[in-house]
């Protein structure tokens, strides 16, 4: 679980305790009738689960297919296997969430393939919640 999913999962739940303490009902005016408070509404929007953002990434993984592989096990002379290697275990979430966002061109250093990683995998349309689905997705194929 990503320290951001573990954040917004407290939130919810102290939401939710805060909402289960309410309040006292015998509060009443002096002359003996009572008066209800006045109903608020707390709305917690949705959050994905784990299971719907590997989904996601998933699903947006076929611009990185045409390169890594269906499986992920990369295509050879064009990108590298995802699947346990140790660049792929020792990046970060949100260093690998950069990458993928910015790319590798053949400049880099680090670019050992000779092949342009474009930004976003050459998909313009990918934002950041297609981003850390594709980051929890290879997380799932390690």
């Amino acid at each position: 679980m990503t320290k951001k999913h573990f954040v917004v999962g407290s939130l919810i739940a102290f939401v939710g305790l805060i909402a289960a303490c309410g309040g006292d009902e015998s509060s009443g005016n002096s002359d003996g009738s009572s008066t209800a408070p006045a109903a608020t509404a707390t709305t917690v929007p949705a959050t994905p689960s784990n299971e719907e953002v590997i989904a996601l990434g998933e699903k947006e993984f076929g611009a990185c297919a045409s390169c890594h592989g269906a499986d992920g096990t990369g295509v050879t002379g064009l990108g590298k296997n995802l699947v346990g290697s140790e660049f792929m275990t020792s990046i970060s979430d949100s260093d690998l969430a950069t990458l993928i966002k910015t790319g590798r061109p053949t400049s880099d250093p680090a670019n050992t393939t000779g092949i342009d990683m474009p930004p976003k995998g050459g998909n313009p349309a990918l934002n950041d919640e297609k981003i850390d689905g594709l980051v929890a997705y290879i997380r799932s194929i390690q």
